[in-house]
């Protein structure tokens, strides 16, 4: 172990198109999105040997079913890796693409590791439904299945009720306590598709977008082009049915397919891959929040992220904060004040995008890494909540 920190460089990051629920990657199995993002990301560098790659570290936020039993280790087998090459899988729900970003950047700062992948990957088109155990063999009654696509499940009893209130009720609490209107909401939801897929025709995704073979799919599946206020208007609340909701399913996050990767050195291993480095990982953060305000948990990770790097608001150039709900997206800014909107998903947000759980944090710090290299230069931060009451955050540099 190295007696100082090193320094962490991201030389790279590829993402798959974004698939949508029951779409163009519903036939692929998750350890294969997986291994498909390795292997485009180690063939844009031909010069690193696979034999040198120190560890793969990947987030999945489900883990019950195709990605059972360590997906990270089966991605990288699959993409044809020496068997030397351990894996390892993480898991903090929305964040756990950031996660795995984090921990292998820390192997790395401490002198651990020289080159390692991380990543994430989620399907939740092919999430299995779950059946509980009986508690006593031989039951006469009918047994409950649960679907791991999404939300609480199997929920503890002893959970106080307000934690596990549904993922979109928590978004309605947040438009609740800003004053936030559906009018404001759609309108934001619209923004991301408008700019996401004027990112696509600019061709600003090109450099981090690989297309897995034979499914079709070269753009991000969900991005809406002739979405209106008008048509946004017409959908129904998805989760109060009182006449009070503003939560719908145009101004959330939808269910998606997809994978992402990172490739991060340290100076050592920056040499073997013969290549200038995107970015340079500055700090990161994770903090907890009551559960039924996951949606506000990016505020105070964002602050004290940017406190451990030494940096402020003003010297900004782009913010990737994960739009797992207009409101919630919505909510964050107001209790930001200091950030400003403007820099935040240029490139459109997951209400366009979509959000494959374990690997949207990923695919947000790829993006961040990308833009401050196309900008030549600055700080970004990418930056998620996550269910059950957490924020994440990751400071990058230029």
């Amino acid at each position: 172990m190295s007696d100082r920190l090193r320094d962490v460089y991201v030389v790279d990051a590829v993402r798959t198109p974004i698939g949508k629920y029951g779409g163009a990657l519903s036939g692929v199995r998750p350890d294969d999105l997986a291994a498909h993002v390795v292997r485009a990301l180690l063939g844009r560098t031909p010069d690193l040997d696979p034999a040198g790659v120190d560890d793969v570290v990947f987030g999945n936020a489900n883990g019950a079913g195709e990605e059972n039993r360590n997906v990270a280790r089966m991605a990288l087998l699959l993409a044809g890796l020496p068997v030397s090459v351990p894996g390892t899988t993480v898991n903090r729900l929305c964040g756990s693409g950031l996660e795995a970003v984090v921990q292998a950047a820390r192997a790395i700062a401490v002198g651990d590791a020289h080159v390692v992948l991380a990543g994430g990957v989620e399907s939740m088109s092919r999430a299995p439904w779950v059946l509980p155990k009986p508690e006593r063999g031989f039951p006469a009654g009918h047994q409950q299945m649960h679907s791991t696509t999404l939300g609480w499940r199997m929920t503890n009893p002893a959970m106080p009720p307000e934690w596990t209130v549904p993922l979109g009720e928590g978004a309605e609490l947040i438009a609740g306590k800003h004053g936030i209107s559906r009018e404001a909401q759609d309108a934001f939801a619209l923004d991301s598709h408008h700019k996401a897929a004027r990112a696509w025709k600019d061709g600003l995704y090109d450099p981090e977008v690989a297309a897995y073979p034979d499914t079709g799919l070269e753009r991000d599946e969900t991005i809406r082009d002739s979405s209106s206020m008008e048509a946004l208007a017409k959908l129904k609340p998805a989760f109060r049915a009182d006449g009070t909701g503003t939560v719908t399913a145009g101004n959330s996050s939808p269910l998606n397919d997809g994978a992402a990767a990172l490739l991060l050195c340290d100076e050592e291993g920056l040499r073997a891959t013969g290549r200038e480095p995107l970015a340079r990982i500055r700090a990161s953060a994770v903090t907890g929040i009551a559960p039924q305000w996951f949606g506000l948990g990016p505020v105070e990770a964002v602050r004290r992220a940017l406190a451990k790097a030494g940096r402020g608001f003003d010297g900004l150039t782009t913010v990737e904060l994960n739009e797992a709900f207009a409101a919630q997206a919505l909510g964050c800014l107001a209790e930001l004040p200091e950030l400003d909107p403007a820099l935040v998903n240029p490139r459109g947000g997951a209400i366009a995008i979509g959000h494959p759980l374990g690997a949207s944090g990923a695919r947000l710090t790829g993006s961040v890494a990308h833009q401050l290299a196309a900008a030549g230069g600055g700080t970004g931060v990418a930056a998620l909540c996550i269910g059950v009451g957490q924020g994440q955050a990751l400071v990058l540099e230029r």
